[in-house]
C-alpha cells in the first residue's frame, strides 16, 4: 500500500473532512502520529543481539495490520537497542524505511552512545538526512548522565537540529533536569511518562500483581522538576507494558497521564504507541482507546495537539 493510500485509508477525516462529516455526522476523527514505533526483524537483528521483549519478529506488515482503523497517519521509528557494532546498520535500515512510500514511517530516532569517543564522527555521518530526527541512549548508571563528554555530545545534537530521547527511572529524573540545564540548546524527549509504574498509583484496596517499583512522590516531584525546563517534551506511552498480563483500566492509568498533562501542559506532550512492547499488556488499538477514555473530557483542541499537532511541529513532519 502506497503511503498516500495508507493515509487515505486510515484518516478519512484528514484527507476529506467535509465528505467524512456528510457520511457519518460524527465529530471528525483525530489523526494520530505514532512517535515510538519499533520494528523487530529477527532475521536481520537476531534475538541474541537485539534482546526484544517478545519472542518473534514484528515487521512493518504486522504494524500496518495493528493500526488498521486507528487513524494513525504517520509514524516515527524508534531504535531497538541493538549492540554497538550493529547500530549503524540499524540506522541505515531505519532511514531507508522512511524513504519507502509503502509504509507510514516518515522519520527515525536512531541509537547512539554519547559516552563513546567516536560519537561525533558517528552522528555526523548522518548529517543532512531529513528523516533523522534524534538519538536515544540508555544510561548504564546515573553517573554517566553528567559526564563532560555526554554534555558536549548532546550540545552537538542541538547544533545539528537533533533531539535526544531520555529514558530515566523515576529516581534519576532530578539528574535529568541538571542535564537539561547543561544543554539548553538541545531538545529532549522524556520517554514513557518518566517510566512511571501504574501499580504505585493504584487506589487503596485494589489488588495488585506485585509491589510498586517506586514511591509515588519520587516520580511526582521528579516530573515536576523536569517539566520546569522548556527544552523537554514528554511521550505519553510505555506505562501499560510495565504491568504485563494484568488488566489495566483507564482509571488505573489516569493518575500518571493527568500528572504529565498538569506539569507539561498542552504543547509539550506527544502520543507514542510503543508497539509491539505494548503487547505485553494490551494491543495498540486498546492502548489508544484506553488513552482516549482518560482524555474524554478534555477539549478536542487539546487531544488534537497530543495525538498529532505537537509531534508534527516538534519533528517537522509537515512535508513528510
Amino acid at each position: 500500500m502506497k503511503r498516500r493510500d495508507f493515509l487515505k485509508s486510515t484518516s478519512l477525516a484528514v484527507m476529506a473532512p467535509s465528505l467524512y462529516l456528510q457520511s457519518c455526522r460524527k465529530v471528525p476523527v483525530i489523526p494520530i502520529i505514532d512517535t515510538h514505533q519499533h520494528i523487530w526483524n529477527l532475521d536481520m537483528f537476531p534475538k541474541d543481539n537485539a534482546n526484544p521483549p517478545l519472542d518473534k519478529s514484528y515487521l512493518m506488515k504486522d504494524y500496518i495490520e495493528a493500526v488498521k482503523g486507528q487513524d494513525i497517519v504517520k509514524a516515527v521509528y524508534m531504535e531497538i537497542a541493538v549492540p554497538p557494532e550493529l547500530r549503524e546498520k540499524e540506522a541505515r535500515w531505519a532511514l531507508g524505511l522512511c524513504k519507502d512510500p509503502d509504509n507510514p514511517t516518515v522519520a527515525a530516532v536512531i541509537a547512539g552512545d554519547p559516552t563513546d569517543e567516536g560519537f561525533q564522527e558517528y552522528i555526523k555521518a548522518f548529517e543532512g538526512d531529513p528523516h533523522l530526527k534524534g538519538i536515544r541512549y540508555f544510561f548504564r548508571d546515573s553517573d554517566e548522565i553528567l559526564l563532560p563528554e555526554v554534555i558536549d555530545n548532546l550540545r552537538l545534537l542541538g547544533e545539528m537540529g537533533l533531539s535526544f530521547d531520555l529514558s530515566l527511572p523515576p529516581g534519576w529524573l532530578h539528574i535529568g533536569r541538571q542535564l537539561l540545564d547543561e544543554c539548553p540548546g538541545t531538545r529532549f524527549i522524556l520517554n514513557h511518562c518518566g517510566r512511571a509504574d501504574p501499580v504505585a498509583f493504584f487506589p487503596d484496596g485494589k489488588e495488585a500483581p506485585r509491589d510498586p517499583r517506586h514511591e509515588p512522590d519520587v516520580w511526582l516531584r521528579g516530573m515536576e522538576s523536569l517539566a520546569q525546563r522548556e527544552n523537554i517534551i514528554c511521550k505519553i506511552s510505555g506505562i501499560v507494558s510495565r504491568v504485563p498480563d494484568f488488566p489495566l483500566t483507564a482509571l488505573d492509568l489516569a493518575p500518571i497521564i493527568n500528572h504529565c498533562i498538569e506539569v507539561f501542559g498542552d504543547d509539550r506532550l506527544i502520543f507514542a504507541g510503543d508497539w509491539p512492547v505494548c503487547l505485553l499488556n494490551m494491543s495498540l488499538a486498546n492502548w489508544i482507546e484506553t488513552l482516549k477514555e482518560v482524555l474524554a473530557d478534555r477539549p478536542r483542541e487539546f487531544r488534537l495537539k497530543l495525538f498529532h499537532d505537537n509531534a508534527e511541529r516538534f519533528f517537522g513532519l509537515n512535508h513528510n
